[in-house]
């Protein structure tokens, strides 16, 4: 990757909605190779996709869980039938397989306690092979942030 894509992935991490033009503009170049090199990240996977980032709050979707998961073994076989089936939950919006006391630290996402307590007893304590559930509740949201500090590598200017 050189300078001029930098450029373009920290424009659209500010604004995914540019228009090409805008972009090209923001970056230095004419519409066609601009449009060629963002078509270009997208296909090698640098660009993954585009999102709107919405207020949970305003959507009723206030409570942030934090869940260690340990299982009790830690055979490739459960660590991918773990990761299978927590996929399959709209609640889950990040897990890690971790280093440490745990072995997966999830983030979920609902409404309020009831709606924890109904996504824990019908979802997570039935995935077999766990051994322990710690959940931490969130009590403000400090700072969250959406685009990564990306900086050339090479200093290409």
């Amino acid at each position: 990757m050189d300078y001029i894509e930098y450029k373009l992935l920290n424009s659209l991490q500010k604004n995914a909605r540019l228009t090409n033009l805008e972009l090209a503009k923001q970056v230095g170049l004419s519409a066609s190779p601009c449009l060629r090199r963002v078509k270009s990240l997208e296909e090698s996977g640098v660009i993954t996709g585009y999102s709107a980032i919405i207020n949970q709050n305003k959507v009723h979707l206030s409570v942030n869980v934090f869940v260690q998961v340990s299982l009790e073994r830690q055979s490739e076989e459960r660590l991918q039938i773990f990761e299978e089936k927590i996929m399959e939950y709209r609640e889950v919006m990040e897990a890690y397989l971790m280093t440490g006391e745990a072995d997966y630290l999830l983030r979920i996402v609902v409404k309020d306690l009831q709606a924890y307590e109904k996504f824990l007893k019908n979802n997570l304590t039935k995935i077999k092979g766990i051994a322990s559930i710690r959940s931490y509740f969130s009590l403000k949201q400090v700072t969250r942030k959406y685009n990564l500090p990306i900086v050339n590598p090479k200093n290409i200017k």
